[in-house]
């Protein structure tokens, strides 16, 4: 069960596995575009490919659906980036359900552990197998591996990294469950933390805040939902910054380096920030030097 991208290495590793599956869930197709066209999720798309059924319930409590699962007869539900389930789903399978999930649970627990991890500034994340309770990322652990964060990993990249590396694990976690070797240990409550899913705001550039904290956030919200400042109050996107150590102070937002060749550097709280990619309004992404020389902003003009 699952939907996006980070959940399609889980089934082609688990599609190559001695284990039959059973069947694929996953979200209903979806308009999109500004042609609103109905678009299949990743996940219903590597089913496709791997020639494995596939279906989209609306609802996972309705009896068409709780006839579906029951007629499967699945020994174990394998959950990977998918809405939560009701307890009568949980209770079909001889061995239950197992989740993986982007963070060393019971840290990051929520819809954006590796966004939150990244505009927080930890240095080391990990994936987590655990079994499924009704109650969210509180099961207990199957399988756990730490990872080192990359100093300029964004949210897509190390999420990218991670769908890889969990993979493997839950595909581990499977096979000790099948072989009945796998020991779930529970969660310490007492490390628990939250990564609630993340708005439009949650990207929006504070300026007074430390360098390190807005590279963060930058690096955290990239592609989605993106960072951004605004200026002349339009939301003018940062897709990438580097700390700039070499050039003046200035006030908090204010352009200290626009620079044809060099780019543009701002100022911080404590210092200031190369923006290195940047997405002015109705733009692609584009090196920050390419926006100088186009827009031909000026040191001392400000963002909002």
């Amino acid at each position: 069960m699952g939907t996006p991208d980070f959940s399609v290495p889980s089934l082609e590793r688990l599609a190559a596995s001695g284990h039959t599956l059973a069947g694929v869930i996953t979200k209903p197709d979806a308009p999109r575009g500004r042609g609103r066209r109905l678009e299949s999720s990743p996940v219903k798309l590597a089913a496709e490919r791997l020639r494995i059924p596939c279906w989209q319930p609306e609802s996972l409590r309705d009896e068409a659906t709780r006839a579906l699962f029951a007629s499967l007869e699945p020994d174990l539900i394998v959950v990977v980036a998918f809405r939560i389930l009701p307890p009568e789903v949980l209770a079909i399978p001889r061995l239950g359900a197992v989740n993986l999930h982007a963070s060393l649970l019971p840290k990051y627990r929520g819809a954006a552990p590796v966004q939150w991890a990244l505009i927080n500034g930890e240095t080391r994340t990990g994936v987590t197998v655990f079994q499924l309770e009704p109650t969210v990322d509180t099961g207990r652990i199957i399988r756990q591996r730490e990872v080192e964060i990359g100093p300029d990993e964004t949210y897509g990249e190390l999420s990218t990294r991670l769908s890889t590396i969990g993979a493997e694990e839950l595909a581990a976690a499977v096979e000790d469950l099948a072989e009945g070797r796998a020991h779930p240990l529970p969660q310490d409550e007492t490390e628990a933390t939250h990564a609630p899913k993340l708005v439009r705001e949650d990207g929006k550039v504070h300026w007074t805040h430390s360098s390190r904290q807005i590279r963060n956030r930058v690096r955290g919200t990239t592609p989605a939902p993106g960072a951004y400042a605004l200026l002349k109050g339009e939301p003018f996107g940062i897709r990438r910054a580097d700390f700039a150590d070499d050039v003046r102070r200035g006030k908090p937002g204010e352009i200290v380096v626009a620079d044809p060749k060099r780019g543009v550097a701002v100022a911080t709280g404590d210092g200031a920030l190369w923006l290195t990619v940047v997405q002015p309004p109705g733009k692609r992404p584009m090196e920050g030097a390419a926006w100088v020389r186009g827009a031909r902003p000026q040191v001392g003009q400000t963002f909002d």
